[in-house]
């Protein structure tokens, strides 16, 4: 994180296996993204489904909820991140 890394997490946050919210916590509002990783690791209540992208918003719920926070700003927290982390334009 001290060298400026951007973190990811995909559907893998929403199993019952996952036990590292910490590094969920950890991570600065200013490095964090939210993926879909389709179409492998679709988050629960679709695991074991063929993943589709549009389910990346039960990860970024699960994601907000970790850091207490709310839904929509943890997106668009992850939108405004992935634009700067790929040099895009808002």
């Amino acid at each position: 994180l001290a060298a400026g890394w951007y973190i990811s997490f995909s559907g893998i946050v929403t199993f019952k296996a996952w036990n590292r919210d910490d590094v969920v916590r950890l991570v600065p509002a200013d490095r964090i993204l939210a993926e879909s990783d389709s179409p492998y690791l679709a988050p629960v209540p679709d695991r074991g489904k063929r993943n589709e992208p549009a389910w990346v918003t039960k990860t970024v719920e699960k994601l907000a909820a970790v850091r207490g926070t709310g839904r929509t700003e943890m997106g668009e927290l992850s939108v405004r991140n992935a634009r700067s982390f790929f040099g895009l334009q808002a």
